[in-house]
């Protein structure tokens, strides 16, 4: 492509909507263009480097065996009314009506399209396994759409859907998905990692993990094993738990203190010099509306997701300071598992708080030396809490949890039969009776991977392109488009490597070489050949733009330096 001729609008100053690093980028290297909060148009260099991580995952899935089609994004009610998910999902499901007032949705994933289409042509086991995938425009009506591409509102997604007979059967192409991910990232020279996460709107019973993208600025914080291989979102991230022996009957009997405007954990540890280990807060919270008190241990956070399957509801919120006085007659601050007539769950590391100290259920006053079990009902008790940076590992016994940033770019679950079975999606089996079928789900987020490439990989001249997904391998610069010489050594390059499949930008325009260098630096392109004052002798300038480091090669050795740069040798 020559320069003087592409929609490249380049920018020096930083927009002020842009938060993050890649956002910043992605607009001023003229990749992409909003047009609303979170919605965005590719332009020409930004559809380029979409197409090339496209192509990856496309030659991953092909390799693995699954079949790619093309699903309608705009999809009828009635499916999503069937599997439960038109309230379920929420209100990030963009929902429209045609001119017949028919509900219709536009697509945030396709279980129940992929569904009914095999439900409609598959009817025998003979048929089965197989695997189908999509590379497509999604939509989620995000309630604060940010940080670029990575929380947007309009997106491009590979999902697949396998469809089995056998457990066994779906388990075989989970681990082939985990491996064509695992290659899939690694041709992109991403620094990611498998985590185990909780299966969130996509449900299923099975196996689920997710694949995070290190960066900063993510969105998730996992959990990873010092010296194993666990790692796990923070959400489904557990430490490993010992319940200590303590002879609670020689625990004094539990008495009241004192503890005027003392409402936090903080200001408790502060007044009574004592550890937050040695409290015991109590939390209330509506799930599915019903008032339910949740007892942790004063330095632990509520982990909303493990309570709301701990307690098997659909929903699962905290309530406001109304709703607990309401509830229980106490005062946010001063609530207690002792005497309260709502039921209580605790999370398991309350066991280990020994002579424990808790609200007392009345303005300004605690009790100390509680006894879970002894003074309060300990009988529903589960892992209901976020695991601490630090903390032993659940896998090994060698190892601790350390915590890092990840954005998530990838998610493989094992479905089972949640969306057949609401479908009734039947097949006939080998001894000639229905059964429904057996499903897997794997999605990738395909313009997610360009935000978390960019955090991973820039400087502070701009983006620096892993080879597989730069928008051209290759920049040709003559210094002086109107140095004939220049421009005619530059062109006859730029030709060469075209003819041999190399993606080449030539910069033909009349700018200077500091406008010509620093826009190279910003779009990123990871090979620049520069033709100055040497180019009547054969000589050129190659520079890498990774490292930065530049050499005078002959023309002849810059050819075969990219060549071999590009084919990987």
């Amino acid at each position: 492509m020559r320069q003087n001729k592409m929609l490249l609008p380049t920018l020096r100053e930083v927009p002020k909507e842009a938060e993050i690093i890649s956002h910043k980028l992605l607009l001023r290297a003229g990749l992409a263009r909003m047009f609303a909060a979170g919605m965005y148009t590719y332009l020409p260099l930004g559809f380029r480097v979409l197409k090339k991580i496209e192509a990856v995952v496309r030659e991953e899935m092909d390799r693995s065996g699954a079949q790619e089609i093309l699903a309608n994004q705009i999809q009828p009610a009635e499916l999503w009314h069937t599997t439960g998910r038109w309230n379920d999902y929420g209100p990030e499901m963009m929902k429209l009506k045609d001119r017949h007032e028919r509900d219709f949705v536009l697509g945030p994933t396709h279980e129940e399209i992929f569904t009914t289409i095999v439900n409609n042509d598959v009817n025998s086991y003979k048929k089965l396994p197989f695997n189908l995938y999509q590379i497509a425009t999604k939509f989620r009506d995000e309630r604060r759409p940010r940080f670029g591409m990575l929380r947007a509102r309009e997106f491009m997604m590979k999902d697949a859907y396998s469809f089995h007979e056998t457990r066994e059967s779906l388990a075989d192409t989970y681990d082939q998905m985990y491996t064509a991910y695992t290659n899939i990232f690694n041709r992109l020279h991403l620094n990611f990692r498998p985590v185990l996460a909780d299966a969130g709107a996509i449900g299923g019973s099975g196996r689920n993990h997710e694949f995070q993208a290190l960066a900063d600025i993510g969105e998730d914080t996992i959990a990873v094993c010092s010296h194993c291989n666990y790692a796990a979102n923070l959400e489904k991230a557990e430490a490993r738990f010992e319940q200590q022996a303590f002879a609670h009957d020689e625990a004094p009997a539990y008495e009241k203190l004192h503890t005027p405007n003392l409402k936090t954990i903080d200001q408790l540890v502060d007044a009574l010099k004592m550890s937050a280990t040695s409290f015991i807060k109590t939390l209330v919270v509506l799930a599915d509306g019903e008032a339910v008190a949740v007892c942790l241990r004063g330095d632990h956070e509520l982990n909303e997701l493990k309570l709301q399957k701990f307690l098997g509801a659909t929903t699962v919120e905290l309530a406001d300071a109304e709703t607990v006085q309401r509830v229980t007659g106490t005062p946010v601050g001063f609530l207690g598992p002792i005497g309260l007539t709502i039921p209580v769950v605790v999370d398991r590391d309350v066991l280990n708080v020994r002579w424990g100290v808790t609200g007392a259920n009345e303005r300004d006053y605690h009790f100390q030396n509680v006894v879970a079990g002894r003074d309060f009902s300990a009988e529903r008790v589960g892992d209901l809490r976020n695991v601490t940076e630090g903390e032993s590992c659940v896998n090994c016994s060698e190892g601790h949890l350390q915590f890092y940033r990840g954005i998530e770019v990838g998610h493989i679950f094992e479905l089972g039969t949640k969306y057949t079975e609401a479908l009734n999606a039947t097949y006939l089996n080998a001894e000639g009776k229905q059964a429904n079928f057996i499903m897997g789900c794997y999605g990738i987020g395909i313009s997610r991977l360009i935000t978390a490439l960019i955090e991973q990989n820039h400087d502070d001249k701009g983006i620096i392109w892993p080879m597989a997904v730069a928008p051209y391998h290759v920049h040709v610069i003559p210094v002086k488009a109107k140095d004939e010489a220049q421009m005619q050594a530059a062109t006859q390059l730029y030709e060469r490597l075209r003819a041999q499949g190399v993606d080449v930008l030539l910069d033909d325009r009349d700018e200077s070489a500091g406008v010509k260098f620093k826009d190279s630096d910003l779009i990123g392109i990871p090979v620049r050949v520069t033709f100055g004052k040497r180019t009547a002798e054969g000589i050129v300038e190659f520079t890498v733009r990774q490292t930065g480091e530049t050499q005078e090669l002959t023309l002849e050795e810059a050819y075969e330096t990219v060549l071999g740069l590009v084919r990987g040798e």
